[in-house]
């Protein structure tokens, strides 16, 4: 069959486009950024969209041609620079089903649970209403609801277990007894596997039997990592709300933390849910882990998770600062300069400078700019190295003057730069 899967970059749909590959299909994956996954997935068809830019019916014309199947495992948490969950879950859905009338394709839905306390979440409330118009649209379809999702790789809230488990010396918990189901990544895509084959229609729910509290769950994380037991501090909700807050911060400037808000509130009442019979089964999260184990590749990741928005931060405030501090005295930052040019001349590049590492300070914290910043930072550092020891080399001699400082600075550029992907 022709199977369009969108989403198909993420956690979920690089799976599910593996094994739908695996079995015999033509798979086409939709993503905003392919090429990274046309290297790793050369045997799908990649095409580049963007969800939140497809909200007509003509929009997907031309993607749903010839398609047996649409596997739906894209979605966005809460509302920022880079997400704009109104247009991707539910204005962009509701198109796609109207175009779909026209070929009637089978639609896959990957939604989550959307009852509950947290139901009039943006995240929760675009799903439903998307669930809600497949379920009436008329079209063929499974709604798949799976629970927490686990597997080798991870993403999100699986990303935040490892980053807490790998936490020294304690565990630091919000939440630590909120109830927890999970799934193995694979049973998503044997869902989907046995929905293309025709075995499967309806809303069903995907979690396994056993339920676990959230700190049981790093805990496992922990062993799984290969680190010994620590003792879990249960924290009260309120000292994770100025956490919260910077995290919603960085989303509305397209970080995609798991500590913003949405997620919070959703953990607050655990992740739960009313399975009915659907003859599937699911991976316990001990079975997941343990069918995947850990490297050397994990531990770093778990224990850099946390440091790379201090990372990101800490790099800011850095050039703000240095930016910001000569403006205090700028005739006496620009003394430096003086023997090599006029005075006008000095105090023009001397505010010229500061104004360029300003505007480096500020734009490595908008994730999209964030890379181009990281490298202009590279340059512009070398630039400063390079001119200060033309022009100055005495000042090398100085353990705490400007030149030595930037050493240091280059080599968490480059540290930020490794941690920088998200997938």
């Amino acid at each position: 069959m022709n199977i369009l899967i969108l989403g198909a970059t993420g956690f979920i749909g690089s799976v599910v486009a593996a094994r739908l590959v695996a079995d015999g299909h033509a798979v086409a994956g939709l993503g905003r950024n392919p090429a990274r996954a046309r290297l790793k997935q050369p045997a799908i068809g990649w095409r580049q969209a963007d969800l939140s830019r497809m909200t007509k019916p003509e929009d997907w014309d031309d993607l749903l041609e010839g398609q047996h199947v649409v596997v739906n495992c894209a979605g966005a948490l809460q509302d920022g620079l880079s997400d704009d969950l109104a247009a991707t879950q539910a204005e962009a859905m509701l198109a796609l089903y109207a175009a779909a009338r026209r070929t009637r394709p089978l639609i896959v839905q990957i939604s989550a649970r959307t009852a509950g306390p947290a139901r009039d979440l943006p995240f929760l409330a675009t799903k439903r209403l998307a669930d809600e118009a497949l379920a009436a649209s008329g079209l063929p379809h499974l709604i798949l609801r799976p629970a927490l999702v686990l597997g080798r790789n991870a993403h999100g809230g699986s990303s935040l277990l490892r980053a807490l488990a790998a936490f020294p010396l304690v565990l630091p918990l919000v939440h630590a007894e909120s109830p927890v189901e999970t799934l193995s990544v694979d049973d998503v895509a044997e869902a989907v596997s046995r929905a293309v084959a025709g075995d499967l229609r309806g809303d069903i729910v995907l979690a396994a039997d056993e339920v676990l509290t959230l700190a049981d769950l790093v805990r496992l994380h922990r062993q799984w990592l290969g680190l010994p037991p620590a003792r879990v501090i249960a924290l009260a909700p309120w000292l994770a709300r100025p956490v919260m807050w910077l995290a919603d911060m960085a989303g509305l400037l397209g970080w995609r933390s798991p500590l913003r808000s949405t997620a919070m509130t959703v953990m607050s009442e655990g992740i739960r849910s009313v399975k009915a019979g659907s003859g599937l089964t699911a991976t316990s999260a001990a079975a997941t882990l343990a069918a995947n184990p850990s490297g050397v590749q994990d531990l770093w990741f778990a224990r850099l998770y946390l440091l790379k928005p201090l990372v990101i931060s800490g790099l800011s405030l850095f050039w703000l600062l240095s930016g910001l501090f000569p403006l205090l005295a700028p005739a006496q930052a620009s003394a430096h300069f003086l023997p090599f040019m006029p005075a006008g001349a000095a105090m023009a590049l001397t505010l010229a400078t500061c104004l360029i590492d300003i505007a480096l300070g500020a734009a490595v914290l908008v994730r999209p700019l964030a890379r181009r910043a990281l490298l202009a930072m590279l340059a512009v550092s070398l630039a400063y190295l390079v001119g200060a020891t033309l022009l100055e080399p005495t000042l090398w001699l100085d353990p705490l003057g400007p030149l030595v400082k930037v050493l240091p600075s280059i080599l968490l550029t480059l540290a930020a730069l490794a941690i920088l992907d998200e997938r």
